[in-house]
C-alpha cells in the first residue's frame, strides 16, 4: 500500500438526472468557475444507475479536479457549491430525489472536517462506484485521508455493483 501523502488538489463530483443532464453538468462547471474555483481537469462523463434511492432516471456523473493554488477555505467552497446548485434549480424537499444538479464536495486536499455544515472527506464517496470510477480516471493513486487506501484500491474492493458506463451522446 502507498504511504498517505498530502493531496494538492480538491475534488467535486457532479451529477444530474433531470432535464438536459449534460447541459446541467456544463452549467455546474460554469458556476464553479464563476465562483472562483480553478478547475484543472475534468473526468469523462459516465451514465450511471441511481443507487440508494427511489426509482428515477439515470444520472450523468463526472468529477472535477480543482487546483489548490487559489481555493477558498473549505467552508466557503461548500457554500459556493450550494449556491451553484440553488441557482441551477436544485431543490431538497425529498432526500435522494431526482435533481437538476448535484455537486458533492469530495476532498479538500488531505484535510478532514466534521461539522454540522461540512464533512470532509465526503462520508460516502468511497462506497459509490459512480464517484470512484471518474475519480480513478483523474487520480488513481490518490490516498483517502482517513481510510489510507488509494482510489484504485477502494474501487477494486467496492461492494457497489451498480452500472457505470462511459457516456456517449
Amino acid at each position: 500500500m502507498l504511504e498517505p501523502k498530502a493531496s494538492t488538489h480538491s475534488y467535486v463530483s457532479l451529477g444530474s438526472n433531470l432535464g438536459d443532464r449534460a447541459g446541467n453538468l456544463l452549467l455546474g462547471i460554469r458556476g464553479m468557475f464563476d465562483a472562483g474555483m480553478g478547475i484543472s481537469r475534468l473526468s469523462n462523463i459516465y451514465e450511471t444507475e441511481p443507487v440508494e434511492t427511489l426509482p428515477q432516471p439515470a444520472f450523468l456523473n463526472m468529477v472535477a479536479e480543482l487546483s489548490s493554488n487559489a481555493l477558498p477555505p473549505p467552508e466557503q467552497m461548500m457554500a459556493s457549491l450550494l449556491r451553484v446548485e440553488y441557482a441551477l434549480g436544485r431543490t431538497r424537499e425529498t432526500a435522494m430525489a431526482p435533481r437538476t444538479i448535484d455537486l458533492d464536495f469530495l476532498l479538500y486536499r488531505a484535510e478532514t472536517r466534521n461539522t454540522e455544515f461540512l464533512t470532509l472527506p465526503h462520508p460516502r464517496f468511497h462506497l459509490r462506484r459512480f464517484v470512484l470510477t471518474p475519480l480513478a480516471e483523474l487520480a488513481p493513486r490518490l490516498v483517502h485521508p482517513t481510510l489510507n487506501l488509494t482510489v484504485t484500491d477502494l474501487l477494486q474492493n467496492l461492494e457497489d455493483r451498480s452500472e457505470v458506463k462511459r457516456w456517449r451522446p
